[in-house]
């Protein structure tokens, strides 16, 4: 077996491209032996899936390994775009990826001209546990960093979520499932004291020196419970829906060691469609290949009323906007008329998985002086 020092960690390395092509959003739900199911689905052995793995998360071309969740399921959740003074953007920007654990995706995006919204150069995902409201959340939000506006945006379905950056490099424009996209609703469930001790040691991400064929002895020991209690309640939670896909997440913005990128640009489409067509187009979109993201989200008048949101990653310009072409051509050619259209491009940009504990949430309050109760829906 090579040494770290040799092991490749591109992941342009053929053998790294085979295991990150099931790694990154193929593994759905939870499994008892997720590196055995990369293995077996990749056609590579398990010691070099695990060393290659070990390998691009300590060099950082994978970002982090770990069990996902639905935490539209499990926490209040939406898409925020921030107004802000253009000096106070970068300052924004800081304090939720530093100080805020329950704002995930952080991107400063912008259009290719001025167009309804624009100012909105701020783009976060915000969760907070259940029974607090994500109003009041921003709310704060927006008084600690100097917010004008902003427009929060639950997601009423969701069509497509997955990544799969190494995979979506050979997408051609057009590609698309011969199946309509199922839409999943955003629902709450309800988790007893032990299914949040086995939840939280579930999504904590891996280091590297865990990465190993059997990874959840551990965490079952951290959670407090037998190995077999430990998957009764996850796969149970599997079955209820609140179980994501487990996943190694690349490093997709910022240059790896290697100096490659795994992609340079980030797109967000958004489409107004005739209202009561929203889950009938959102179906039709969700089913491009190229998508990570598609959701049904009301924008408002601030952005043109557009209501399904989709997002896109990919190395050359041209080519993402080929990919909205063909999404766009698709929905003409199905009927749906579309009464406006546009293009968000992503910037500077951060990811992080948002915290949805309750109890992180009243510390969180603690730090900046504030009632956890005021901040109750």
């Amino acid at each position: 077996m090579s040494t770290l020092a040799e092991t490749p960690i591109a992941h342009t390395d053929a053998t790294n491209a085979k295991i990150l092509s099931i790694s990154e959003d193929r593994i759905e739900g939870f499994v008892r032996d997720p590196m055995g199911v990369i293995a077996e689905k990749s056609g590579v052995d398990i010691d070099t899936v695990l060393e290659r793995i070990r390998a691009m998360l300590r060099a950082g071309t994978i970002r982090r390994v770990r069990q996902t969740l639905m935490a539209t399921n499990l926490a209040e959740g939406a898409l925020v775009a921030w107004q802000l003074p253009p000096d106070k953007v970068d300052a924004a920007f800081d304090y939720m990826f530093q100080q805020d654990p329950f704002s995930g995706h952080i991107v400063i995006r912008s259009t290719d001209a001025a167009t309804p919204g624009s100012n909105y150069r701020l783009w976060t995902t915000v969760k907070v546990p259940q029974g607090f409201s994500i109003e009041k959340h921003c709310a704060l939000l927006a008084r600690i960093t100097g917010a004008e506006h902003y427009r929060v945006m639950p997601a009423n379905r969701i069509f497509a979520l997955g990544v799969g950056h190494v995979r979506r490099k050979e997408i051609e424009p057009g590609s698309k499932s011969d199946e309509l996209a199922v839409a999943k609703n955003s629902e709450k469930v309800t988790l007893t004291d032990l299914e949040w001790k086995v939840m939280t040691a579930l999504k904590r991400e891996f280091k590297p020196e865990e990465i190993q064929r059997d990874l959840w002895r551990a965490r079952a020991e951290e959670a407090g419970v037998p190995l077999e209690t430990f998957y009764r309640v996850a796969e149970d939670l599997n079955r209820r829906g609140v179980i994501g896909r487990f996943s190694t997440f690349l490093e997709h913005v910022k240059p790896l060691a290697t100096g490659e990128r795994v992609t340079r640009f980030n797109a967000l489409f958004h489409w107004a469609v005739p209202h009561g067509r929203e889950i009938e187009a959102g179906r039709e979109v969700g089913r491009f290949h190229i998508l990570t993201h598609c959701y049904w989200r009301e924008g408002g008048a601030e952005f043109r009323n557009v209501n399904i949101m989709a997002v896109a990653h990919g190395t050359d310009k041209e080519k993402v906007l080929a990919h909205k072409r063909a999404i766009d051509a698709h929905l003409a050619a199905v009927g749906i008329p579309v009464s406006y259209t546009n293009v968000f491009w992503g910037g500077r940009s951060e990811i992080k998985p948002s915290e949805i504990s309750p109890i992180a949430y009243r510390e969180w309050c603690a730090t900046l002086g504030v009632d956890a109760e005021t901040m109750r829906e």
